[in-house]
């Protein structure tokens, strides 16, 4: 037990996504594990609250600016009054965690760095960061491109590599029906960001689907109703795939809407280690994925799965249309990625390393 370990988990927001995912996973985790485990919103909640346990403290800032005073004084006040000792700050939250480690210098800040944008490093702004890691203790890097960037920007001695873990509650909801035919139901679980890349999808579908009519494609996924949506609804609008394509926004029955698909895709062009891969995982499905931050470390290609290259719809393509065909095989493929899923990218291992890092 680790009753006298007390950590908050610093998070922007809870809308759905896999930094918020991670935030929420990690806090309940902790807290199953016996460690004090808070978790705070800095600026806007989510649907995730609703994930979050009974058993963790919860904060909502509803922090209105960078330098919001009377926010930073009320997380102040929580980490005194539940004598907090470290902050684990995900993605952009690092900012009022720094504020707070120069009132109380005997807190402890874990910087987890969860930029999706990995294949592009050289591009990612380093000020403030650089400046504010010196007050950083750990950083957690999701995957090794994001550690050797660390390793060469940042002023951090601990830098460790912690891949991203995947949880299904066992009660979880039947709400969400997928339209298509039962067998023949391709998914792709990617909030519509540009990052993930669903025209490279679509242009791939675009073809099966001339082949294999019956088959559908169901993006599931949140719906900014930007630019970006726009152009993939006009894509689906005007090669007539309104009948084939599906849109479901954001969902919270993701176990059960992956127990109705037969294949799990994601065509991104740049990644950390996405949560909805292990997710496809924990539901056996057989899954092309691109190869794209540390997805070939858990997706080894033609083993437990297809590894194709980012931007090449042809590619994409042809390894769905040869997990269709396999039948069997795709099936066994995965089984397999369950397998891989479970005994390395499990809560309880991910909880266990977490806890040394604290300690």
């Amino acid at each position: 037990m680790n009753k006298k370990l007390k950590v908050i988990q610093l998070i922007d927001s809870l809308n759905p996504g896999g930094a918020e995912m991670m935030a929420v996973n990690i806090a309940n985790g902790l807290a199953d594990n016996g460690v004090g485990s808070y978790l705070c919103t800095t600026r806007l909640e989510g649907d995730l609250i609703a994930k979050i346990s009974s058993d963790v403290g919860y904060l909502f800032l509803n922090k209105k600016s960078s330098l919001d005073i009377s926010a930073f004084l009320r997380l102040k006040k929580f980490i005194k009054r539940n004598q907090i000792s470290i902050i684990h700050a995900h993605s952009s939250s690092y900012f009022i965690a720094v504020l707070i480690k120069l009132v109380y210098s005997n807190v402890k800040i874990i910087w987890h760095d969860h930029y999706g944008n990995s294949e592009n490093l050289k591009d990612r702004t380093k000020f403030p960061l650089k400046v504010m890691s010196n007050l950083f203790n750990v950083v957690i890097s999701v995957n090794q491109l994001l550690e050797k960037w660390a390793i060469q920007n940042l002023s951090v001695k601990k830098i460790y590599v912690l891949s991203n873990f995947a949880n299904f509650n066992s009660d979880f909801q039947k709400v969400t029906f997928l339209k298509g035919e039962e067998g023949k139901r391709i998914i792709c679980l990617a909030n519509l960001r540009e990052q993930k890349d669903h025209i490279n999808l679509l242009n791939a579908f675009k073809n099966i689907q001339k082949k294999l009519p019956t088959w559908t494609l169901h993006l599931v996924g949140v719906d900014l109703m930007d630019n970006y949506s726009i152009e993939i609804k006009s894509f689906i609008s005007k090669y007539q795939l309104t009948n084939s394509i599906f849109l479901y926004g954001n969902r919270k029955d993701i176990p059960f809407i992956l127990s109705q698909a037969s294949i799990g895709v994601l065509s991104s062009k740049s990644e950390g280690l996405p949560v909805s891969l292990l997710e496809y995982g924990l539901a056996k499905l057989p899954v092309v994925v691109t190869d794209v931050g540390d997805c070939s470390n858990v997706v080894a290609d033609d083993v437990n799965g297809l590894v194709v290259p980012p931007n090449n719809s042809k590619k994409l393509e042809e390894a769905i249309l040869k997990l269709i065909k396999q039948g069997n095989s795709a099936k066994i493929m995965g089984e397999k990625l369950f397998e891989m899923v479970v005994s390395k990218f499990s809560k309880e291992n991910y909880i266990s390393k977490l806890i040394k890092i604290y300690n």
